[in-house]
C-alpha cells in the first residue's frame, strides 16, 4: 500500500513578511507609547493647574473669612444709607457683624433685625436720631456703636 503524502507542505514565509509583521508590531507599540505619554503628561498637566487653582480659591478663602472677622467678635460696620433727610422721607441702615449670637438696633426699625454678615433695615425718623446697634456673642460679650441720622 501506497501512502499520499502532500508534496506541497503548503506556502513558506518570506523573511520580508516577518519583517514587516515585527516592523508594524514596534511601529504600533511605539505609537501607542507615544500616545500613552502624551495622555499622561496632559493629566498630570491639569492636575498640577487644578492643585494651584485650589491652592488660591484656599488662599483667598481665608482672606475672605478674615474680612469678614474670622473667628473674632466683631462689628464689622454700621451706616446709614444717607445721614440727612427731610421730613417724612425713610432711610436705610445697613449692619455686619462676625460671630454675634445677637444684635438689636435701638430705637427699633421696621424690619427684622438678626446677626448677619451683611443686612439693611429701614428706618423713618421724624427728628433727628441717633441709632445704636448692639451685638453679642456666646460668650456674653457685647459691643455697641452708633449712627445719627439728621432730620431736615
Amino acid at each position: 500500500m501506497r501512502m499520499l503524502t502532500d508534496s506541497n507542505p503548503g506556502p513558506q514565509r518570506s523573511v520580508g513578511m516577518d519583517l514587516y509583521v515585527i516592523g508594524s508590531i514596534l511601529a504600533f507599540a511605539l505609537v501607542l507609547g507615544y500616545l500613552g505619554w502624551v495622555f499622561w503628561s496632559r493629566a498630570r498637566q491639569t492636575r498640577m493647574i487644578e492643585e494651584r487653582a485650589a491652592e488660591k480659591r484656599r488662599e483667598q478663602d481665608a482672606q475672605t473669612v478674615d474680612a469678614m472677622g474670622g473667628n473674632r467678635f466683631e462689628i464689622l460696620a454700621f451706616y446709614a444709607t444717607s445721614y440727612e433727610i427731610d421730613p417724612g422721607d425713610s432711610d436705610t441702615l445697613c449692619y455686619s457683624t462676625s460671630n454675634a449670637t445677637s444684635v438689636a438696633i435701638s430705637p427699633a426699625p421696621k424690619g427684622n433685625v438678626r446677626p448677619a454678615y451683611e443686612r439693611c433695615v429701614s428706618v423713618s425718623p421724624r427728628k433727628t436720631t441717633t441709632y445704636t446697634l448692639t451685638a453679642g456673642d456666646a460668650g456674653g460679650h457685647s459691643k455697641s456703636v452708633t449712627v445719627t441720622i439728621r432730620v431736615r
